[in-house]
């Protein structure tokens, strides 16, 4: 979620009761566009980072040091020179806009009192940090903006600083309700965005929310709402903004599912995703600390499991078109038996074809119907028997390659797409480094052998304990599955897997006791959660005692074969084990 007028809002209410009349001790630039402060009062220290990036602002409160350069850039010198020391009087938000205005009270050259203002401007790529002086004329910026790069406003020094206006847009601070449902509901699209292109500071995920509050579609056209539906949101809106002016914060971050990718975070309840996973914090800086810390650890495996999956994905096209065209050339070998009965029939009834016929119509002996068989009228009966004959020997051993091929290629594929869902439940670099390891001793990526071999954490296995105490081992890539299942795993273990899908063995040490149904039921569940079935409602799980699995010889890490088993639906979930420690 992008910073809007709302989180701004709430951030504004956190400064102005922990910074707020504290003197500024440092300021440092640890990065091009960031910031960092640290200021002192009566209640001792606190730090302020703020990031003007185009990709990622934000501003918050942090206990983090950053490291800062040497040579401190020109900007950073500047607010060193004119603010150092100085003392934060006021800091406010002009209605809901993304911006924040700190008003900073300091001794001049001459030692008589002066006021800076100094605006972070969280606005998506066009985010920027600029000081001002009394008369609100820029003295500079983090980032100028001259007029060739916008023909709106330019940012530059000596240049008078105003918030641009949002066109078409009414502050919700100050609206009545005529001009609320006036706005919104004459506009041609979708409630939700509706809302969102009216107001100032609302993200389209509050539009979304704003509705779904009021028991609206979001997604409806705004001109099929009645008179009373119309009041309906006006007032749920009034209720919105009670929450935001009194600071009725929830500050939360909502997840995608149990893997704890974050989706959205906000300073309300999102009753649209209260079904999700949840977490909620005191202050608005601790949850955006924990947001981006999250959110970059889930953004960077992604990102470095990219190349390992371009190769996943073009090896698994590869072999799908080749499995496709190899199929299609085995049912054309279906005719074969054709041609060797078309040549058993010339070598019976040949002596009937005269020379220089096209055709011979004989009784078929197999089936006592008649059969016309083609006659090349060049050849003689015995010739065209033994061109049937030869037909049907390329076509026999063509088959039999080509079965053999099929099952290589079909096992190939399985072999990539359990690689495949090993990639979307690595959890880290070791996980990462375990995927390419396999995929380079089965040959998708050549093999590099350097003489000097950094050591790398080794990726294990995930290790959870149900509600009844028992011990679950949860593989996270094909050579673990192997390791849990027949190494580690006992022979009356319990053995868990998705059916006719990519997943991980999941193993339930027993222990000698009698597992309990819910143990059953959790462990199903483990098991359609950490499989390529994981976004589904439900996900059949086969299972058995350990002992009655088996390993066919030469077969790809993590194949496996069993007969009899037992098998359940389970909804993908860990909600009812912990890790263990």
């Amino acid at each position: 979620m992008a910073f809007d007028g709302i989180t701004t809002n709430c951030l504004v209410q956190e400064l102005n009761k922990t910074i707020l009349g504290q003197r500024i001790s440092k300021i440092a630039q640890p990065e091009k566009e960031e910031l960092l402060f640290t200021f002192k009062g009566v209640s001792g220290a606190n730090r302020l980072l703020i990031s003007a990036n185009a990709s990622l602002p934000f501003l918050y409160m942090t206990e983090e040091n950053k490291t800062s350069p040497l040579t401190a850039p020109n900007f950073c010198m500047l607010l060193r020179k004119h603010i150092a020391n100085g003392r934060i009087t006021a800091i406010t938000q002009p209605s809901l806009e993304r911006v924040i205005c700190f008003t900073i009270e300091h001794l001049d050259e001459l030692g008589d009192p002066a006021v800076k203002y100094l605006y972070v401007e969280l606005m998506g790529k066009h985010s920027n940090i600029i000081f001002c002086d009394s008369n609100n004329i820029i003295m500079d910026s983090i980032k100028h903006v001259s007029a060739q790069v916008s023909s709106v406003r330019e940012v530059l020094p000596g240049r008078n600083y105003f918030i641009p206006t949002q066109e078409g847009k009414l502050d919700p601070c100050n609206i009545s309700r005529q001009e609320f449902i006036s706005t919104i509901f004459a506009k041609p699209m979708g409630l939700g965005k509706a809302i969102y292109t009216s107001l100032v500071g609302f993200s389209p995920v509050m539009g979304v929310e704003l509705a779904y509050r009021c028991g609206l579609d979001a997604d409806g056209a705004c001109a099929s709402f009645t008179e009373s539906q119309q009041d309906k949101l006006y007032q749920g809106f009034e209720l919105f903004m009670d929450e935001i002016t009194k600071g009725h914060f929830a500050n939360t971050i909502y997840y995608r599912d149990e893997s704890m990718a974050p989706i959205e975070f906000s300073p309300l309840s999102l009753h649209i995703y209260e079904n999700n996973p949840s977490q909620t914090f005191e202050a608005m800086s601790e949850l955006l600390v924990a947001y981006y810390a999250q959110k970059n650890k889930y953004t960077n495996i992604r990102q470095k499991s990219v190349d390992l999956r371009k190769i996943i994905s073009i090896h698994l096209e590869r072999d799908r078109k080749k499995y496709q065209l190899q199929k299609k050339q085995l049912e054309d070998t279906e005719k074969k038996d054709k041609y060797r009965i078309y040549g058993e029939m010339l070598h019976t009834y040949g002596y009937q074809a005269a020379p220089g016929d096209k055709e011979i119509t004989v009784v078929n002996y197999y089936t006592n119907e008649q059969l016309t068989i083609p006659l090349d009228n060049t050849l003689s009966a015995m010739e065209n028997a033994n061109k049937y004959f030869d037909k049907y020997a390329k076509l026999k051993r063509t088959s039999e390659a080509l079965s053999q091929h099929v099952v290589e290629t079909e096992n190939e594929i399985m072999h990539l797409e359990s690689i495949a869902t090993a990639l979307d439940i690595a959890e880290n670099e070791a996980d990462l480094n375990a995927i390419k390891e396999e995929l380079q001793d089965f040959g998708f990526i050549k093999k590099h052998h350097n003489k000097k071999k950094t050591k790398t954490e080794k990726s294990k296995p995930l290790h959870f304990i149900d509600n009844n105490g028992f011990h679950m081992y949860v593989g996270k890539n094909n050579y673990q599955n192997d390791e849990l299942t027949f190494k580690i795993a006992t022979g009356n273990d319990w053995w868990f897997h998705t059916k006719g899908i990519p997943g991980s063995h999941v193993i339930v040490k027993s222990e000698g006791q009698e597992l309990p149904d819910e143990t059953f039921e959790t462990a199903a569940a483990l098991a359609a959660y950490y499989s390529s079935g994981r976004d589904n409602d439900k996900v059949e799980i086969d299972y058995l005692q350990k002992k009655n699995v088996k390993k066919p010889n030469h077969s790809a890490p993590g194949f496996v074969i069993y007969y009899t088993n037992f098998s359940m639906m389970a909804t993908p979930s860990t909600k009812k084990v912990t890790l263990a420690q």
